[in-house]
């Protein structure tokens, strides 16, 4: 009596057909497991960091053009530690820093696509380091597109504030680094609120838990650890760059 055929081991590696750019803009959002495993293939990051360039991009703008940058400075300066020191000025000093300040937000905020590129960098080897001192078989040019990646849903932020602004937010009361409340720091009042407490709370932000579950997805997809490790790290190296943040903040 001959023996049953024995069907053949089923290879987890197989090979899949390359998804296209546009396919893995859109299944970060849909289908993120898809996006970064075919990052282990291709590792390209050019496309996400040109669609959060340009939304940047049009978030300065519409900034410039419904809030202005000068107000962008007021604001900054009311809540200040030189604000007191500030109102003894004369008015055309005043106006002089005022106009300088907002020269200086307008250059860095249309120049953020290369920002971001240096941004991201410093996140990604970061982050590739600690994985890769906890046995990830990641590359770094892997790591850097998971990056990129995690970061998109930045874009929904960027649309939600430039709404806001054409809708009619105060331009008084605009901030420039919370523009909308996806965030708890968003809700509590910066006149009675210490801006170390700000800061940490605005790291409780419905955008930010979705690019760091991103950030796990696309290291647990690529490097092989295991879920768990992968939270560990990510979640750690945020919650050391908020409390870095806004200790510094609280001295602003």
């Amino acid at each position: 009596m001959s023996a049953a055929p024995v069907a053949p081991p089923l290879d987890p590696e197989v090979p899949r057909a390359p998804l296209s750019e546009g396919h893995r803009l859109l299944d970060t959002f849909i289908a993120p497991s898809k996006t970064f495993t075919d990052i282990r293939h291709n590792a390209s990051w050019w496309a996400p960091w040109l669609l959060i360039s340009l939304s940047s991009v049009l978030f300065i703008y519409t900034i410039g053009r419904q809030i202005t940058f000068d107000q962008v400075t007021k604001n900054q300066i009311a809540h200040s530690k030189r604000a007191d020191q500030f109102d003894k000025l004369p008015a055309d000093q005043q106006e002089k820093q005022i106009q300088l300040s907002g020269k200086i937000i307008r250059f860095f905020g249309y120049g953020s696509p290369v920002l971001i590129l240096v941004y991201f960098l410093i996140t990604a080897v970061t982050l590739w380091g600690t994985f890769k001192i906890a046995g990830a078989e990641t590359t770094f040019k892997q790591a850097y597109a998971i990056t990129m990646y995690a970061s998109l849903p930045g874009l929904v932020g960027a649309l939600l504030g430039i709404i806001s602004m054409f809708a009619g937010v105060n331009p008084e009361g605009f901030d420039i680094n919370n523009p909308v409340g996806t965030n708890l720091a968003y809700y509590l009042d910066p006149e009675t609120t210490g801006k170390f407490i700000r800061g940490m709370a605005s790291s409780i932000d419905l955008i930010t838990f979705w690019s760091i579950a991103l950030l796990v997805i696309g290291f647990t997809c690529t490097s092989k650890v295991k879920r768990s490790t992968a939270i560990v790290i990510v979640v750690g190296w945020f919650l050391f760059y908020k409390l870095l943040t806004s200790a510094l903040g609280s001295f602003s």
